[in-house]
């Protein structure tokens, strides 16, 4: 296992760990700028808490993403941590441009995924620096260990998360640690982990996708059979749909795949009576 995840389970994060070498993280930033700039006319319209259907599974589409997320280096270290056999259950963009309001309340993915067992693991990978500055990923450590804490649903515009999740009682900031990287790098965390992150304050971007992973003993609850791409080794569960990886020609917004796997995805996050918003 190497140094940066040894001491994954015991804390609930990992980081810095280098992926993606300079030509790459240059890359792969050039193509989401492309894709950003195709899509600003429905991001004019969208809250942050409703960009889910542009910034959602667009390693389902977009095959960019989709190397990003079946990067050997990036599957080493996921692998580290949760075993040979991978799928990528979900992605989804974080980018925090200058002067934008978008923040992340502290809350614990493992509360309203339901995905069980707990054998999950979140890359976040940075294509730009990721500071307190700019408003980088916090953690509380070890808070993966002990209950899941309680949640409120605010619908907080600002917030990215699709309900603008927040745990209900006090955090203790005074324990949180700052996930720095640098371009090309990426942290790991658990699913369980309190985290969240703060506003971009400076005058630079703070870009990456968050590539969640799971093991083939994974279930999803919910009313609708999820999407899943098998990254590496075997599915011997079986639980998920698994996906084609997309061709490589296909990279305008608005895909059927794209619409449907966002589609399936909410249907099992969000509250029933939720309607779909088409990417």
């Amino acid at each position: 296992m190497a140094p940066a995840v040894s001491l994954y389970h015991e804390r609930g994060y990992a980081f810095p760990i280098r992926v993606f070498d300079e030509a790459e993280t240059a890359h792969f930033l050039d193509c989401f700028l492309a894709y950003r700039s195709q899509i600003a006319g429905r991001l004019k319209e969208l809250p942050a808490r409703d960009q889910y259907s542009v910034f959602s599974e667009t390693h389902t589409f977009l095959h960019w993403v989709y190397r990003m997320a079946s990067h050997p280096r990036v599957l080493d270290a996921v692998e580290a941590v949760l075993g040979p056999d991978l799928l990528v259950w979900n992605t989804r963009w974080f980018a925090k441009m200058p002067g934008e309001k978008t923040y992340i309340s502290w809350h614990q993915d493992a509360t309203y995924w339901g995905l069980d067992p707990a054998e999950v693991a979140t890359a976040w990978l940075a294509l730009t620096a990721s500071s307190p500055e700019n408003g980088c990923l916090r953690v509380i450590p070890g808070s993966h260990r002990a209950p899941l804490l309680p949640q409120k649903e605010t619908y907080a515009p600002d917030n990215a998360l699709s309900r603008g999740q927040e745990i209900a009682v006090e955090v203790d900031e005074r324990q949180a640690v700052d996930i720095v990287l640098g371009p090309g790098e990426m942290s790991l965390h658990d699913i369980g982990i309190v985290h969240g992150s703060k506003p971009n304050t400076s005058g630079k971007p703070r870009i990456g996708v968050a590539a969640r992973y799971i093991t083939p003993a994974v279930k999803q609850k919910g009313s609708a059979r999820q999407m899943a791409r098998l990254v590496r080794g075997r599915d011997t569960g079986g639980h998920f749909e698994l996906a084609d990886p997309p061709d490589e020609g296909m990279n305008a917004p608005g895909s059927p795949r794209h619409a449907e796997a966002v589609e399936r995805m909410m249907r099992n996050l969000m509250p029933e009576g939720w309607k779909p918003s088409r990417p």
